[in-house]
């Protein structure tokens, strides 16, 4: 399938490993340029061979996402680096750890919520005067349900919401927005990795209640990212897509 995507820029937060790693190693295969920030060096560095290694542009750089002059001299530059942004992937997340004291839900609604409102922010003037884009949020089945960590869930929900008002809003300046909910996913020095090492309990109770029975790879949500990225999902905005073999059983 010819998904349309050769040629097109893309930006990820958060992108040197895990999903955000993968999201970038698919929509680079289809031919897209890619710039990649995150807080550790040498991740950032090995994903930006790889993606290079793929055969398009590739401009990786530390940033802190949480701080608003970091993030925004990331964007700056790899729009330069890449001449224009055409999708934007808010990926960054606090990994949903901090329990329900006020430093966790400073912690998640700076790195989740606000470095996600800031950057699109920052893209779509930029995306309107091309004419488009696509900006997706990765949100988790958590902001679904209740009985997660309290901070995460409701930072997460929040980007739903946010996606969904932002793709009203945009339609017209055909910018489509979208929002990728995964499950569990499990990679190396990853959340569940880390579980299944020293919370081995934990991780298989998560497991049992997979009804695929299985963790999901970085790549099944990759896929899904390239998908919603490319012309074939041309008249999907506003969706709120889980990722998670089943994992989260409510209606909607």
């Amino acid at each position: 399938m010819n998904l349309g995507l050769k040629g097109k820029r893309a930006v990820i937060t958060g992108g040197s490993k895990g999903i955000g790693r993968a999201i970038a190693l698919g929509l680079a295969a289809e031919g897209v340029d890619i710039a990649i920030c995150a807080r550790g060096a040498e991740a950032l560095r090995a994903t930006e061979q790889e993606i290079t290694g793929l055969g398009v542009n590739a401009y990786a750089a530390p940033c802190d996402v949480g701080q608003a002059e970091s993030l925004d001299g990331f964007l700056e530059e790899a729009r330069t680096r890449l001449g224009g942004v055409d999708i934007l992937v808010n990926n960054v997340s606090a990994l949903g750890g901090g329990g329900d004291e006020l430093e966790a839900w400073d912690h998640n609604i700076r790195l989740d919520l606000m470095a996600s409102v800031r950057a699109s922010t920052r893209v779509i003037p930029w995306m309107r005067e091309a004419g488009g884009g696509n900006i997706l949020f990765i949100s988790s089945i958590a902001a679904l349900k209740a009985g997660g960590a309290a901070p995460y869930s409701a930072t997460k929900a929040a980007l739903i919401s946010y996606s969904k008002s932002l793709a009203i809003s945009l339609a017209k300046d055909r910018i489509r927005v979208n929002t990728i909910a995964p499950g569990s996913v499990e990679f190396p020095g990853g959340v569940w990795d880390k579980a299944r090492k020293h919370n081995p309990e934990r991780y298989q109770s998560t497991l049992e209640a997979i009804p695929w029975g299985r963790m999901g790879r970085p790549e099944e949500v990759g896929d899904v990212a390239v998908f919603l990225s490319s012309d074939r999902a041309s008249w999907v905005t506003g969706a709120c897509l889980s990722v998670d073999g089943g994992q989260h059983k409510g209606n909607l």
